[in-house]
């Protein structure tokens, strides 16, 4: 693929669907099934690059959409892009700004899961035309456009290694004849991003499109064929993807299969264990979500759930949530099985007095583990598909 001249992937092993590869960047390899940590900001709240590196951390991810506005790509450009920039030599990945232009109006993708939707547009956003999408800056309220050449031209300054077409995500509870003429758009978009990205192409990025289509089988298979026929390097599984763990299961599972394999496939947005388990078996390649900092800012551990059974904890999260009285007195790390500095040092009963004592010190040791976590599952799924051995592994995880 000569628009890719310094990028491939190759899978080095497999297991029915669920697939080990790598993803070969200009700075360096992703091994694959992994999962890509949200620095939306440029920066992981929590966790410096030596953390994340000690931790065992591949790739990071930042936004398009936050970059752009604050403090914009001339001036990250100026700083030597993202890498020079944070302080990470590792690849990279950016979103487009699309799911921003969707969750500014409908809510998160695990808003919708849960069930808590909003019927109506924040006011935020102004208007999506065939143009781009208008929108004012949660900032200072200063009016913008994204378009889809404008959303490469930023990436192309921010620098990343793996970029994404603009689209717009539809929330599922839309009629059909909408997402239908909002996934058309999106194609739309996606070629008008490929030719902005062939104008100044230098073989620095790859760029991914997008499957859209919400809950609607013939608007995937749709979408999919876009996807395929057209010159991007890898897949990018986006949109709504229902109401509940089991829709978002079914299509996640039906876009897979229909996805071309020898490109790597990308599921946007997703990371909880289960969730992965189950892209991992349709052969999805990387996952992001910025639930694990996220729940490590609010006093969530995250522990395997036949571990929590074991201590006698209902396991009805992935993790365990330190600001609960029951560790006070815990002198126990979070998981005596985790190699990371946070259960390497701190008990969780000191980190449950940190919590009580709204120390910032716990944002990070939670965040550590939560990122060491991750990293751990990754490689304990990628050896499992090695020796065939991914229904073992999975009990070792959740119940």
């Amino acid at each position: 693929m000569t628009t890719y001249p310094n990028f491939k992937y190759i899978v080095t092993a497999q297991t029915g669907l669920a697939r080990c590869g790598q993803i070969h960047t200009p700075h360096g390899v992703v091994e694959t099934p992994n999962f890509i940590f949200c620095a939306t900001k440029a920066a992981i709240k929590g966790a410096t690059p030596t953390d994340l590196k000690q931790a065992h951390t591949q790739i990071i991810l930042s936004n398009t959409y936050h970059l752009f506005l604050q403090p914009g790509a001339d001036t990250v450009a100026h700083l030597g892009g993202l890498h020079k920039m944070l302080g990470w030599d590792g690849p990279m990945f950016t979103d487009s700004g699309g799911y921003q232009i969707f969750s500014l109006g409908h809510g998160s993708v695990a808003q919708e899961i849960k069930g808590k939707r909003n019927s109506t547009r924040n006011n935020t956003l102004l208007k999506i035309t065939e143009e781009g999408a208008y929108f004012r800056s949660y900032l200072d309220g200063s009016k913008h456009v994204l378009t889809p050449e404008i959303a490469m031209q930023v990436q192309r300054k921010l620098g990343a290694d793996l970029i994404v077409v603009l689209d717009e995500c539809t929330p599922y509870h839309v009629e059909k004849k909408y997402t239908q003429s909002s996934m058309r758009l999106s194609h739309r978009w996606g070629l008008r991003s490929l030719d902005e990205f062939y104008k100044t192409n230098d073989g620095k990025q790859a760029v991914y499109g997008i499957v859209q289509g919400g809950v609607y089988d013939d608007l995937r298979q749709e979408s999919v064929q876009f996807v395929n026929e057209n010159n991007f390097f890898a897949n990018a599984i986006g949109g709504s993807l229902g109401a509940s763990k089991q829709q978002m299961h079914d299509i996640v599972n039906y876009t897979a299969s229909l996805l071309r394999k020898d490109r790597p496939t990308h599921l946007l947005g997703i990371g909880g264990i289960v969730d992965i388990f189950n892209g991992v078996r349709q052969g999805i390649d990387t996952f992001d979500c910025v639930h694990p900092t996220r729940l490590a800012r609010h006093g969530g551990a995250l522990l395997a759930m036949p571990l929590q059974a074991a201590e006698g904890i209902e396991p009805k999260n992935e993790h365990i949530n330190l600001r609960n009285a029951r560790f006070a007195l815990d002198t126990r790390p979070i998981d005596e099985t985790c190699g990371c500095s946070t259960c390497q040092t701190f008990s969780r009963g000191y980190l449950h007095h940190l919590i009580k004592a709204k120390e910032m010190l716990v944002m990070q040791a939670l965040t550590v583990h939560n990122i060491y976590f991750m990293n751990r599952l990754m490689k304990a799924i990628r050896q499992a598909i090695q020796t065939d051995s991914l229904d073992d592994e999975q009990k070792k995880w959740i119940m």
